[in-house]
């Protein structure tokens, strides 16, 4: 049976066979099959029969042990991969575990009017100033109302402005 098939498109190798074609010895072969790296062989009495399938997980092995990745690392990969684990996140296990949002990231949106900014920051809301914050997209106007998008970065912005620093600068 070994050999190619009607259209050459199914291969199926002996156990010395496949491991020349994957440029490993039949001893590494027969290691990876025992850690389980490697698909069982399709067996016919005695003798086990690889096929391309094999061949293929063995350069996958190669390529990724010369990433610098470990067996053990290698064999959690493809056991997820095996298991229907298709992209990054699948094969990392995030899908499964939310991943917790930072507080930093989580900005309360401030609604003022133009005379309390002005007040905010001490008569230096200037024409200017909110046109520049207009254009960096730290505020947007809403109605007769400014929304600065974050509270703290406008609190440490005040303090900022308290300290003597403009708030051009700021």
């Amino acid at each position: 049976m070994g050999g190619a098939e009607k259209s050459g498109e199914y291969r199926e190798y002996r156990i010395a066979e496949l491991a020349e074609k994957a440029g490993i010895t039949v001893r590494t072969l027969r290691f990876y099959r025992e850690r389980k790296l490697i698909p069982p062989p399709r067996r016919e009495g005695r003798v086990a029969w690889y096929n391309d399938h094999h061949l293929t997980r063995l350069h996958t092995i190669a390529a990724l042990l010369e990433r610098g990745h470990t067996l053990g690392g290698i064999a959690e990969l493809l056991t997820a991969f095996d298991s229907g684990a298709r992209d990054v996140a699948d094969l990392l296990g995030l899908r499964s575990t939310p991943i917790p949002v930072p507080a930093w990231s989580q900005e309360t949106p401030v609604r003022l009017t133009p005379e309390a900014l002005a007040d905010y920051f001490q008569g230096q809301a200037t024409p200017e100033n909110l046109a520049t914050s207009l254009d960096l997209g730290y505020l947007a106007v809403d109605g007769d109302q400014l929304v600065h998008v974050s509270r703290r970065l406008l609190d440490v912005s005040r303090d900022l402005v308290d300290r003597g620093l403009p708030l051009a600068a700021v």
